[in-house]
C-alpha cells in the first residue's frame, strides 16, 4: 500500500512509495528511494506518441522531452502516451489519416477514439507511465 515517502524520489519526483525489504521504492516509477542515477550518464532518452486533445480535435505527436512540448502546445487535456518515436507517429497518421484535419490534428471520433482508449487502458495514466519508462531506463543504465 503506497504511503508518503520520507523524501520525494530522485527520478521522477514522486512522493508515495512503499518499504521492500530494507528499502523505500518510489510508487510512481520504482527507482529505489536514497540511490542516485549517475550524473555522469546522460538522461535516459525516452520517446512517446502523445494524444493530445483540443476541443474535438486531437494532436498526435511525438517527443523525447514531453514536458517541454506538451507545455508549447495549446491543450485542453493530455489523453494518452505509448512508447514510440517517429515511426510508430507516423504509422498512427497513416492510420488515421482520414481523420486528418491538417498537420498532425485528427478529429477525435470513431476509431480514433477506440484507439486512445485502448492506449490508456494499456498503459494507464500518461504521466505514470512515463515515470515508469524513466525508472526502467534508468535501472537498465545502472546495471
Amino acid at each position: 500500500m503506497p504511503t508518503s515517502l520520507p523524501s520525494p524520489c530522485r527520478v521522477c519526483g514522486g512522493g508515495c512509495g512503499e518499504r521492500l525489504e530494507d528499502a523505500w521504492v518510489c510508487a510512481r516509477c520504482r527507482w529505489r528511494l536514497g540511490d542516485a542515477p549517475d550524473a555522469d550518464l546522460p538522461r535516459p532518452r525516452i520517446d512517446v506518441v502523445y494524444y493530445l486533445r483540443y476541443r474535438d480535435r486531437v494532436k498526435i505527436g511525438t517527443s523525447a522531452t514531453p514536458r517541454r512540448r506538451l507545455a508549447a502546445i495549446m491543450h485542453d487535456e493530455l489523453l494518452a502516451f505509448e512508447p514510440g518515436d517517429r515511426r510508430v507517429e507516423h504509422a498512427r497518421h497513416i492510420e488515421f489519416g482520414e481523420l486528418r484535419e491538417g498537420g498532425e490534428w485528427f478529429t477525435l471520433t470513431g476509431l480514433l477514439l477506440a484507439h486512445v482508449d485502448e492506449v490508456r487502458e494499456r498503459i494507464g495514466e500518461p504521466w505514470a507511465a512515463y515515470d515508469r519508462w524513466l525508472g526502467d531506463a534508468y535501472r537498465r543504465l545502472s546495471s
